[in-house]
C-alpha cells in the first residue's frame, strides 16, 4: 500500500512515516510498505469497534440517506457495526482462500515428485490423505494486530475510496458524498477547474483506472469519442472503487491563469476595531482558482484598489476571505469601514504571488505571522493540515498588543483539534512599521528566545508574512540561527 493509504490505516500523518523512513525505523520499497511491515513498525495500532462508529458518525447525513435497491439504510450507527462484522468476515475468508491458495501450491510441487517405480497405490493415496489432513488443520493464526489492521482496511475502503492523479502522483481519499473534485480540493491538490458546477467543462479530465459514478447533472457536453476514451467531469461525479485519473494537478503558481471575476459582499466582520473581515461570495459559475498563501487585487466602488492576501482555502468553493487593517486616511481603508456593505460588487483580480507552501517538503513547519500577515498564513496553515504530511507545524503570531491577535479563538482551536500543532502567540508591545534598527532589537531581544524554543528550528521550513521591516528583520534572525536561507520564505507588505 501506498503512504497515504498506511497513514491513514494506522492514524498518523504521512510525515510521521516520511521520518519513520528516513530514519530507518520503517522500510519501503518504491513508494509502497507491505503491511507486515506496517504491523512490524507499529505494534501498538488496534482497532476498536468505537473507533469505527465515530469515523462514520462525522460522514455528512446526506451519504447515508441515499436509497438503495429501493430500500432505506439503516441508522448509521447500525450499518457502522454491520459493515464491521461484514469487514471481519472478509478478513477470516481472505485468510482461508490464502490458506487454500498455499496448499494448492504445495499439492502441486507433492504430485510433481517423482514415484518410485515400486510405490503402492494405496500407501500413496494414504500418505497423499494424511499430507491433506495435515495441512488443513495447520492454518497459520493470524495475530490480533495484523487481524485489527485487515479490518480497518476493509472497512475504510468501504467508506471511502483512494484516488491517484497522474501525471503528477497525488493521491487523496473520497468520503461522503463529495465529488471527486470537491474531494481533491479539500485535500489540497489544486485540480483544474472553473465553475465546479458542470457549466465550463474545466474540470475534465480521464479515468485510467477504477469506476466513478455521475452524482450531479452537467450542462457541459463530453463528446462520444470523449466518453468512450473514459473522460468525466470531475465537479459532477464521484469514486466507487480507488480510481486513477489522468488530471492536471498545478504544483507551482505559474500553472494557474490570471482571472477576472466580481464577487459580492456576504458579510462583514470586526473581529476588532482595527481589523475587517470580509467574505466575498463568487458568482455560481465562476470560481478564483487559486493557491494557499496568493495575493489578489480588490477594487471597489469602481476605482478603489489594493493587493490582499486571500485568507481563505482553495477548498471553500465560492467563499473568499480577505483581512483589512485601519490605516486612517487611505481610502481603500476607510471605504471598508465606513462604506462597504454586504450585497456590493467587489472585482477581484488574481491570484498573484510565489507565497506558497513547498508541497513536496516534508520538514517541520513553522509559521510567522506579524499582525494581519495572519491572513495568508491563515490559508497555508489550512492547506497544511489538509495535506497531512508535515511532521509539525508551530504558529508564532506577533502583534504590539492583544487587538493584534484579532481571531484568537481560531488558532487555539487548531491547537486544541491537532497533535503536532504548537500556538506561540507573542506580544513585542512596539510599533512593528517603525525603523529597520528597531525590528531588529525587538526580534532579537523578544522573538528570538522564543525562536529557540522551537524544536528543530534549523531543519524546518518557515513561511514569514507581515509588514516588510519586520519581516526582513526576522530573516536577518533566523540566518543567524543556522536556517539555510532556501528554506525561509517570504510575504511582506
Amino acid at each position: 500500500m501506498n503512504l497515504h493509504r498506511a497513514a491513514r490505516l494506522v492514524g498518523v500523518t504521512r510525515g510521521a512515516l516520511q521520518k519513520k523512513i528516513q530514519d530507518g525505523d520503517l522500510n519501503s520499497f518504491d513508494g509502497m510498505i507491505t503491511l507486515d511491515e506496517l504491523q512490524r513498525a507499529f505494534p501498538e495500532a488496534t482497532l476498536e469497534n468505537n473507533s469505527m462508529l465515530e469515523h462514520v458518525t462525522h460522514i455528512k447525513e446526506s451519504a447515508f440517506g441515499r436509497r438503495i435497491m429501493d430500500r432505506t439504510l439503516p441508522d448509521k450507527e447500525v450499518l457502522a457495526a454491520r459493515l464491521h462484522d461484514l469487514s471481519k468476515e472478509l478478513v477470516e475468508t481472505k485468510g482461508l482462500l490464502k490458506h487454500a491458495h498455499n496448499m494448492l501450491d504445495g499439492l502441486t510441487r507433492l504430485l510433481d515428485r517423482p514415484i518410485p517405480h515400486d510405490a503402492d497405490a494405496t500407501s500413496l493415496a494414504a500418505q497423499l490423505k494424511d499430507w491433506l489432513h495435515t495441512e488443513r488443520m495447520h492454518t497459520p493464526p493470524a495475530t490480533e494486530s495484523a487481524r485489527a489492521l485487515l479490518i480497518r482496511d476493509n472497512f475504510l475502503r468501504l467508506i471511502s475510496a483512494q484516488v491517484k492523479i497522474l501525471p503528477s502522483g497525488s493521491d487523496f481519499f473520497v468520503e461522503g458524498n463529495d465529488t471527486l473534485l470537491q474531494a481533491a480540493l479539500r485535500a489540497g491538490v489544486s485540480l483544474s477547474y472553473g465553475c465546479s458546477n458542470g457549466t465550463c467543462g474545466k474540470c475534465k479530465a480521464r479515468v485510467i483506472s477504477g469506476e466513478i459514478k455521475q452524482v450531479r447533472p452537467h450542462e457541459y457536453v463530453i463528446s462520444q469519442e470523449q466518453l468512450e476514451q473514459g473522460y468525466a467531469l470531475l465537479c459532477s461525479c464521484t469514486a466507487i472503487s480507488d480510481v486513477v485519473l489522468d488530471a492536471e494537478v498545478a504544483q507551482t503558481p505559474t500553472e494557474i491563469p490570471e482571472q477576472h471575476i466580481n464577487g459580492i459582499v456576504r458579510a462583514i466582520e470586526f473581529p476588532t476595531n482595527e481589523i475587517a473581515v470580509v467574505h466575498i461570495k463568487t458568482p455560481v459559475h465562476e470560481r478564483l482558482r487559486f493557491l494557499a498563501g496568493q495575493r489578489a487585487v480588490l477594487t471597489l466602488a469602481g476605482s478603489l484598489s489594493t493587493q490582499l492576501s486571500i485568507a481563505s482555502c482553495p477548498c471553500e468553493d465560492r467563499h473568499l476571505e480577505f483581512h483589512i487593517r485601519r490605516m486612517h486616511g487611505n481610502l481603500f481603508s476607510d471605504y471598508v469601514f465606513n462604506g462597504l456593505k454586504s450585497g456590493d460588487v467587489v472585482s477581484i483580480r488574481g491570484p498573484i504571488g510565489n507565497f506558497v507552501l513547498t508541497v513536496a517538503s516534508h520538514r517541520p513547519i513553522v509559521f510567522l505571522a506579524f499582525c494581519n500577515g495572519f491572513a495568508a498564513v491563515k490559508s497555508l496553515m489550512e492547506h497544511a493540515m489538509a495535506l497531512e504530511q508535515a511532521e509539525s507545524i508551530h504558529l508564532l503570531w506577533i502583534a504590539t498588543n492583544d487587538s493584534g491577535l484579532y481571531l484568537p479563538g481560531l488558532a487555539r482551536a487548531w491547537a486544541d483539534a491537532l497533535d503536532n500543532f504548537y500556538y506561540l502567540p507573542t506580544l513585542v508591545g512596539g510599533d512593528l512599521e517603525a525603523t529597520a534598527s528597531r525590528q531588529e532589537n525587538v526580534v532579537a531581544k523578544i522573538l528570538a528566545p522564543k525562536l529557540l524554543s522551537i524544536p528543530s528550528l534549523a531543519r524546518s521550513d518557515i513561511y514569514i508574512s507581515g509588514p516588510n521591516l519586520a519581516v526582513e528583520s526576522m530573516k536577518k534572525i533566523l540566518l543567524t540561527l543556522f536556517v539555510p536561507e532556501d528554506q525561509i520564505y517570504i510575504d511582506s507588505d
